[in-house]
């Protein structure tokens, strides 16, 4: 793949950045285990890959997004990756790199009450998505597959079209809930060991 440059301006087998790619090419790590095979290379070399980093930035470059608590913009980032991005790719990799505090706005609900909403930082988005595409279908598999609630490929239609098939089959019940406030009341406890995969959404 050496040489190649998709659309986003990356270059995974080079060290430096295509002309037209400010922090795409920025964002890249060495290549681990023979070949650079995903099941020879440990999961944070899977997560620093060049591709999958260049992946997780045209994501959050593309959900664009409020300013985290540091203020810094989608348009900032770029310039700060060049300079940074080296050792903040260490720090992952030696497990010191700490997250910036995430940045709490209110968002107006229709009954009038407002919800809580954490903002992280740019940089925090970047590397929450990474990580997110190596986890993700680590633990997609162990999902229902009656789950419809933010899954990948899943949606509330997908969710009616099955209930409508289970009323063609005579089914007559369905239970709609919802836990009010669940993340922010649940203890940690209860969320590592009191909720499992197939139970949610």
């Amino acid at each position: 793949m050496k040489g190649r440059t998709d659309e986003e301006g990356i270059d995974p087998g080079t060290d430096k950045p295509t002309d037209d790619a400010s922090v795409r090419g920025e964002l890249e790590s060495r290549r681990g285990g023979k070949n650079g095979d995903p099941q020879e290379r440990t999961m944070i070399e899977q997560v620093l890959d060049p591709e999958n980093l260049a992946a997780a930035w045209k994501r959050v470059k593309a959900n664009k997004g409020a300013p985290g608590i540091d203020g810094m913009t989608i348009e900032d980032f770029p310039a700060f990756a060049r300079e940074h991005w080296p050792r903040i790719a260490r720090a992952l990799m030696e497990g010191t790199y700490r997250p910036a505090s995430v940045r709490r706005v209110w968002i107006a609900k229709p009954d009038g009450s407002k919800r809580p909403l954490g903002v992280p930082t740019v940089l925090d988005r970047v590397i929450q998505q990474a990580i997110a595409q190596v986890l993700g279908p680590l633990f997609e598999v162990g999902f229902s597959e009656h789950s419809y609630g933010f899954r990948p490929g899943r949606s509330a239609h997908m969710a009616v079209a099955e209930m409508e098939a289970g009323w063609k089959e005579g089914r007559r019940h369905a239970v709609d809930c919802d836990l009010k406030s669940f993340l922010d009341r649940s203890s940690y406890y209860t969320l590592v060991h009191g909720v499992s995969s197939k139970s949610c959404c």
